[in-house]
Parts: C-alpha cells; sequence; structure tokens
C-alpha cells in the first residue's frame, strides 16, 4: 500500500498540479493523513519546487468559530491577509487541495451566518480570483479522513474503513496499479477524443430525460466548448485540476434552461448533506426547489446572489464510471460527481468559451459565462438517462442508458 500511495503523491505532483521549476507550491490539507503530506512535500522539492508551504486546516476549528466568533469579525478581511492575495496573484504558485473532511461535519452551524459571511468577504475573493483565473495550476484531490471513512464505510472499525477509503480513492484515481501518470495520459486522451467530437457538432441545447422524472433543456452559448481532463494555463502550462475525473463539460448560457431535475445523488453542501432534492427552471432560473432533508439550506445555497440560481455547468459522465461501478457513495463531490453526469449551479468557466484568452472576464460573462458567488455541482446522471444534442442539422444522440451514444 505504501509503493502505491507514493504512486497516487507522485501523480498529483506531476499530473495534478505539474510542479514547475523555481515554483511555489501551496498545500491545503487537514490533520488527516500528514505522512501523505509529508511525501508530496518532499516530491514538490525533487520537482524543483522553490518553496512548499502547508496551510493546515481542521474542521473542528472551523466549527468552533462559527460558533463563537461573531459575524462581522469573521467577514472581515484585515490588510495582512489582503496583502497575501495580492502576493499570490503576483507569484502565482500552484495550489494542491487535500479533501479529507466529514462530509456531515458543520451540522448545526448557523448556515445563514455562513452564507452572509462568504457574501461579505466576495467582493476582496472576487478581485483576488479574478486576477489569478486560468493563470496558475491547481488540483484537488482526496485522501481518507476518519470521520469521512466512517460515513462512507459506517459497519467496520476505524482503522479498516480508513484502508477501504484509501483503496476506494487509489482505484477510482487509476492510482492502484502500474504507472498512475501513464495511465492519466491514456485516460486524457480518451477524453480529449469524446471532446473534439462534441465540439465539431456545434450544438445549440441538450435535452435531458430520465424515467426518475428529469426533463430539462439546456442552451449552450454560441462560440461555447467542451473540455475535460487535462487543462493548460494561458502560459501553456498543463495540469489536471480534478483527481479523479472522468467528465466531458461545458458551461451552458446563463438563463437558458427550462424543465424540471431531480439529484441522484445526496449532495454534501458546507459540511451538511443535502438528500433527495428537486429543482424546477424557468427562463434558467430555479423557480422551485423541494429536498426531503436539508431544504433550507438547498434553499439559502440557491439564493446566496442574483445568479446563484443559474446554471453554470452541464457534465458527461457515463454511468459506467470507475466512481460509479465501485457502489460506494463517497459523500464527497469530487468524488460523487465523477460517477454519473451532473449540472452545477452558480460560476461558470470562461475557458469554455472559444477565444477566451482574447477576452476579458466581463465579455466572457456578456456571452453568457454564470457569474455567481458559488459553483455547487450535484448528480443527476441514472442508469436510464438520454440526453440528445439540438443542432442545425438535426438532433444527435449523446447519452443513452446512462453512458455515451458514440
Amino acid at each position: 500500500m505504501q509503493k502505491v500511495k507514493k504512486g497516487y503523491a507522485r501523480l498529483l505532483v506531476e499530473k495534478g498540479i505539474n510542479v514547475q521549476k523555481k515554483q511555489d507550491v501551496i498545500i491545503r490539507a487537514g490533520l488527516d493523513q500528514i505522512e501523505f503530506v509529508e511525501e508530496v512535500t518532499r516530491l514538490c522539492y525533487k520537482r524543483g519546487a522553490r518553496k512548499v508551504t502547508v496551510e493546515w486546516q481542521h474542521q473542528p476549528l472551523e466549527k468552533i468559530q462559527y460558533k463563537y466568533c461573531a459575524e462581522k469579525v469573521l467577514s472581515d478581511i484585515p490588510e495582512w491577509e489582503q496583502k497575501k492575495y495580492d502576493y499570490l496573484a503576483d507569484t502565482l504558485p500552484a495550489i494542491l487541495y487535500l479533501e479529507s473532511e466529514d462530509p456531515n461535519g458543520l451540522a448545526g452551524v448557523d448556515q445563514k451566518k455562513v452564507a452572509n459571511v462568504r457574501k461579505n468577504r466576495y467582493p476582496v475573493v472576487r478581485a483576488y480570483r479574478d486576477k489569478i483565473e486560468n493563470k496558475y495550476q491547481w488540483c484537488i484531490a482526496g485522501v481518507p479522513g476518519k470521520s469521512w471513512a466512517k460515513k462512507v464505510f459506517p459497519g467496520v472499525s476505524p482503522s479498516v474503513a480508513e484502508k477501504k477509503l484509501w483503496e476506494a480513492i487509489l482505484y477510482t484515481s487509476r492510482a492502484d496499479k502500474g504507472d498512475p501518470v501513464q495511465a492519466w495520459e491514456e485516460h486524457n486522451a480518451d477524453l480529449r477524443r469524446r471532446y473534439t467530437y462534441l465540439n465539431s457538432l456545434k450544438i445549440k441545447r441538450l435535452a435531458y430525460r430520465s424515467s426518475n422524472g428529469t426533463d430539462i433543456s439546456v442552451g449552450l452559448i454560441d462560440g461555447g466548448r467542451f473540455a475535460g481532463g487535462e487543462e493548460r494555463t494561458l502560459s501553456g502550462i498543463s495540469f489536471n485540476p480534478n483527481v479523479p475525473s472522468e467528465e466531458v463539460f461545458t458551461s451552458p448560457k446563463a438563463g437558458d434552461a427550462e424543465g424540471i431535475v431531480y439529484a441522484s445523488r445526496p449532495l454534501s453542501y458546507r459540511g451538511e448533506l443535502i438528500e433527495n432534492f428537486w429543482l424546477r427552471f424557468e427562463n434558467g432560473r430555479v423557480v422551485e426547489a423541494h429536498a426531503e432533508k436539508n431544504e433550507e439550506l438547498l434553499k439559502t445555497m440557491i439564493a446566496m446572489d442574483e445568479r446563484s440560481c443559474m446554471l453554470g455547468e452541464c457534465a458527461l459522465v457515463p454511468y459506467d464510471s470507475p466512481i460509479r461501478n465501485s457502489g460506494i457513495t463517497f459523500l464527497n463531490t469530487l468524488y460523487d460527481e465523477n460517477a454519473c453526469c451532473h449540472f452545477a449551479l452558480g460560476e461558470g468557466f470562461p475557458e469554455c468559451l472559444e477565444g477566451f484568452e482574447n477576452m476579458t472576464l466581463e465579455e466572457c460573462r456578456e456571452k453568457g459565462i454564470n457569474e455567481s458567488i458559488i459553483h455547487v455541482d450535484f448528480m443527476i446522471g441514472t442508469a436510464d438517462l438520454s440526453i440528445d444534442a439540438v443542432t442545425d442539422k438535426g438532433v444527435v444522440p449523446i447519452f443513452r442508458e446512462g453512458n455515451w451514444a458514440f
């Protein structure tokens, strides 16, 4: 297992963030897998990193902060923090996010307080994000946390649950055997073939139907494009932002969606689970929402800002995927979104426009890329999901029985 974990660490360093010589690296991680973070740090330096900084995070401390610290204090961005954002925008470090949190670890926190803090901090954070958009390498990946592992495998001891979650993460990340870097080169090539074909169709709309009640039509942007797997910075450095990733995705036209969609898996949002929910869209906006569990949290998410009720992403993922085939519900969006097709509410991706590198962010948004505080993926794929592409030349089947139709 240790040898395989080292291969996974190498995958994240070489294909995930693709550390460049003399580049700074930031690793943001919980306290759950300290030895793994040590190995990743070591490999970053061997790759040529100038400096590696680990920013430790701890979900129970976050919960304490939201319980006891005043909303106004949490909302404030002091001068030193703003200077840190300026420094990061100037130096463009590669950033690796290692997720291990308890999917329900913030249960009981005042979610309205959390939402208000995020809204209040948004103008400064937004300005920073705009400065670094498509200019640096980043990757989100998972490592087991004990509380997370016990949620996924509740019937076994904590040590066994952690071992089983490691095995599942390595399997779904194509890092459990052979050379994971080579495996990802082949996987990226397959995703590239898929999105190249979709881009050739010049799709106007996507129509989704499933026996669970999903019946929705989503408009795409004229001049939009599909992408997937490996991405590139504006300076040409390749990286894989998500490990694992099975999706080919695009950003739809903000304000152009009609119909109803049913979630097919639970959503872990801000440390709480939203379960068995559906959304109805009119004129591109959610006009009705219902959830059997945490409906108020769902509605809070949708109302985060004026455009958080609109779609920012359409992602195509075959139902016959490693994650879905594992039979595991990870209760973590990074994994569960790659089990099947999904949508995202909120922020869209400027890089899903042809020629985006020659446009300002304002021009990208005028084209139809949504702008929002949030970007929240939720799963909609089922075993019988059908997706049709509406083109100038007619209707082309994209998915049948939950999987690619080409």
